[in-house]
């Protein structure tokens, strides 16, 4: 199986399990490395041509801060050729306003710079009044909730790699 690389940042450790979960249903590490966005390199994404991307809502509408600090070195990576899919813990009780913001946001960056973005997910199931990752009715990515809907996050993790197996033709 191709080597996929992984990009997450975690505040509280969520989004580091759901990676390392995400790893477990692709196959484990032969089949996706993970990278944590602080102790890497802006190079070290030429080194896949399919990547995930973890990063959480933060406060109100916000990157994680690892994010936040490599934000702007995401201008320096050229993406094309590439297929990025992107998931996120977010707050969709507490925060109904900016559900998932952190994945519109990357996505509509990395999308920019030539990436080709796999993985869309349906909003049914989640209750929330804005978000920037909607696109066409679809959150970008995988939209998960560790605070009110922690029961669904392994299903919902396996049933999204299953549909990135198919999208990134492996």
């Amino acid at each position: 199986m191709a080597n996929i690389g992984l990009f997450f940042g975690s505040q509280t450790g969520n989004t580091q399990t759901e990676a390392e979960i995400i790893q477990k249903e692709f196959g484990g590490e032969s089949a996706v490395t993970l990278n944590d966005i602080s102790q890497i390199e802006p190079t070290d994404f030429n080194n896949y041509s399919y990547i995930i991307v973890g990063c959480p809502t933060w406060n109100v509408g916000q990157l994680q801060s690892d994010w936040e600090d490599f934000y702007e070195e995401l201008d320096n990576i050229d993406f094309s050729g590439k297929k990025v899919a992107y998931f996120s813990p977010g707050d969709q009780v507490g925060y109904p306003d900016t559900y998932q913001d952190a994945l519109g946001i990357l996505e509509e960056k990395i999308s920019g710079r030539g990436g080709k973005t796999v993985g869309y997910w349906p909003t049914e199931g989640y209750e929330f009044s804005e978000s920037k990752a909607v696109r066409n009715g679809k959150f970008v990515g995988l939209a998960l909730d560790e605070d009110n809907q922690s029961d669904l996050t392994e299903e919902r993790i396996k049933t999204w790699v299953t549909q990135l197996k198919s999208e990134f033709g492996l």
